[in-house]
Formats: C-alpha cells, structure tokens, sequence
C-alpha cells in the first residue's frame, strides 16, 4: 500500500487560505469600526465587512465540494460535523440565557417592590401580546413544520417535497423579519428609554439577526438542492439548517411567553 493511501475514515483537510483572509477581514472590520464611531464615513467598515462575506462564500463553496465529492465526508466525518452543530447549538442557547436573565434580573424586582413595583415601567406602552406578536409566533411555527417536511421529502428522496418545504420556510422567515421590522417602526417607545426597551429590543432583536442568518442558511440549502446536492442518506448541510432553524423557534416561544405575554401583564392603560 502507497504511503499516501488513506487507511482511516477521517478527513484531514488541506491546507486553506481563508481562516487567514477571514482573519484579515475581521481585522479590517474591527478597525473600520472603531473609526467609524470616532466620526468616520460608514464606508470605513465595508472592506472588512466585503472580506468577512466573501470568506463566507469561498470557504463555504470548499466545503460543499468535499462533501459532493463522496469520499472525504465518510460516516464518522458527518458525525463529527453534527457534534459540532450541536455544541455550537449549545454555545447559541447559553447566548440568549444571558439576554433572559437580563431581563428577568429587572422585572422580578419590579413587580415585586411596593409601591411603584410595577411592570412594564410606567409610562411605557407595549405591544399588544395578542396581535402581531401571536401572529409572528404562527408564522414561525408554521415555519418549523415546513423545513420538518422538507427533511422527510429528502430521507424519502422525494426532491419535489424537499424544494417546495425548503422555499415555503424561506417565504415563512422573510415574512416573520418584515413583520417584525414592521412592528418595531410602530414601536413607542426606542432603544434608550429605560431598562425595559433595551431588554425587548436586545432580545428580540439578536432573535432577529439569528432569523435572517437562518434564512440565509436556508437559502443556501435551497440552491443547492437545485442543483442535486444532498442525499436521503447524507445531508448534513441541511440537517444542521433545519435545526438551527429549530433552535430559533423555541428561543422565540420562550421570547412571546417572557416578553410578549408575561412581560406585558402588569400594563395598566392610561385613563
């Protein structure tokens, strides 16, 4: 046997030059940032930015060729790409428990003082529980079942069901992030008027950012699933969108009942 024969069932990845370009883009952002706040032009942070997305789309594209290219990622190779979905899963959930406890760390003592102890704070207005905000939840739980049809249309390998459930999800999730770009023009209230709208917006708003990286994600499968890409026994490139994506439907559940629903119990209208 040739010394250069492969007698094991991982993949050793070649030598790449993006994790070094990214490096360089993310430098670049960072400084552009930095002036950016000192006064400086906005174009400022778009090379690094320009860097960042174009590291995105080579490394990715890499990683799409070995997978296609039915050696490289083996059984135990998609295993370890799925544990590290996981714990990057895992890293996201510990993420948002920051946000939750950030605003349970001002709302618990609010409503419980006497006196003033109330919550919302007064003179703060919130969104109808029951209105936009229940309906965003449909819409991404509606969301979830689709992007669930769509994973068993491809363990079936019925591609029809695999495209039409990926592209319903996709119009599922813009229509969530227009709606809540919606909501947050109609808002009363801004970012810096108190402990209560930089908790909402804090935690809506990264569920937000996470939305329309999911959606991307999604987007990436979709095109991929046009041109042939992902088999009823491997697919770990959609495997880990739909649970991402499933990820930000229970962060959102817990969102409605905190912030939307729990949090907007104690509103008294004013008169």
């Amino acid at each position: 046997m040739s010394a250069e024969a492969k007698n094991h069932p991982f993949h050793i990845v070649d030598p790449s030059p993006w994790p070094f370009v990214g490096s360089v883009g993310a430098i670049a952002l960072a400084i552009g940032g930095v002036m950016y706040m000192q006064g400086a032009s906005i174009f400022t942070i778009l090379p690094g930015f320009a860097i960042i997305i174009y590291t995105f789309y080579v490394w990715g594209r890499d990683i799409v060729r070995e997978a296609n290219a039915g050696s490289e990622h083996t059984p135990q190779v998609r295993h370890g790409l799925r544990m590290g979905m996981v714990l990057f899963i895992a890293s996201e959930v510990m993420f948002f428990f920051a946000f939750f406890w950030a605003y349970f760390n001002a709302t618990v003592p609010a409503i419980s003082a006497t006196a003033t102890g109330i919550w919302p704070p007064e003179g703060v207005v919130p969104f109808s529980t029951w209105g936009l905000p229940f309906v965003n939840t449909l819409i991404l739980l509606t969301s979830g079942a689709t992007v669930t049809w769509a994973h068993h249309g491809l363990r079936e390998g019925n591609r029809r069901t695999l495209k039409l459930g990926l592209a319903l999800t996709i119009v599922l999730g813009l229509l969530f992030t227009s709606l809540q770009a919606y909501e947050y023009a109609n808002a009363s209230f801004s970012f810096t008027d108190g402990i209560y709208s930089s908790t909402f917006y804090l935690a809506t708003g990264f569920h937000g950012f996470h939305v329309i990286v999911g959606t991307i994600f999604l987007m990436v499968c979709y095109f991929r699933s046009l041109k042939g890409d992902f088999t009823n026994e491997a697919h770990v490139g959609f495997e880990a969108a739909a649970w991402y994506w499933h990820f930000v439907d229970v962060v959102w559940l817990f969102l409605f009942c905190a912030v939307y629903w729990w949090g907007s119990a104690g509103y008294i209208p004013a008169g």
